[in-house]
């Protein structure tokens, strides 16, 4: 019975959600993307995922996906991944099961420690996961990963809120890592 009711709750955030994302940061228009693409849609997530709702919401199903997965530390490349990274370390610290996080940086930090890779430090061997907003084509993900395969560190898997389906998946796969996502693009176009 508690089963049932946890995967009820679970399918209610999940709708609550999207019906969110729907409403607040689904646009038809056409943009250009950062892979250089264009696009007829556009899904700004930071509309979501920097309001106190849309945190919440992502949080709790990030949470409920990589909370048994066997890794270290939860990680991604800014500016996408910043918002949920704080979110998801705040969830976890309340769940009684505090996460690190950290974040890489587009390029090396001029100024201060120089930095690539802000955060707690990543010790090698160590077991990530690494997260962003939205995929299209993989490349921030794919060159997030790239930053930490020097560090020795084993990049498991990679979750987003919305795949694109442009590529994403496939691209990843080729560098070993398996692109999860909560929602991808043809489930906001039925």
């Amino acid at each position: 019975m508690l089963n049932i009711l946890l995967a009820m709750r679970k399918a209610k955030v999940h709708r609550e959600l999207f019906n969110l994302i729907k409403k607040e940061a689904f646009f038809k228009k056409k943009v250009l993307l950062s892979s250089g693409k264009v696009s007829n849609y556009y899904i700004d997530l930071r509309k979501i995922t920097l309001q106190s709702k849309g945190a919440y919401l992502v949080a709790n199903l990030l949470w409920e996906e990589i909370k048994r997965e066997k890794f270290s530390f939860l990680g991604g490349p800014t500016l996408g991944a910043d918002p949920i990274l704080s979110a998801i370390a705040y969830h976890s610290y309340l769940k009684g099961k505090p996460l690190k996080t950290f974040i890489v940086r587009k390029e090396r930090k001029k100024h201060g420690q120089a930095q690539v890779i802000e955060g707690p430090p990543l010790k090698k061997k160590s077991r990530v996961i690494i997260i962003d907003d939205v995929a299209t084509t993989g490349a921030s993900l794919g060159e997030a990963a790239k930053k930490l395969i020097p560090l020795g560190v084993k990049v498991v898997k990679a979750w987003v809120i919305v795949d694109r389906e442009e590529g994403a998946k496939e691209f990843l796969s080729k560098l070993g890592i398996s692109l999860n996502s909560l929602f991808r693009l043809s489930d906001f176009l039925k």
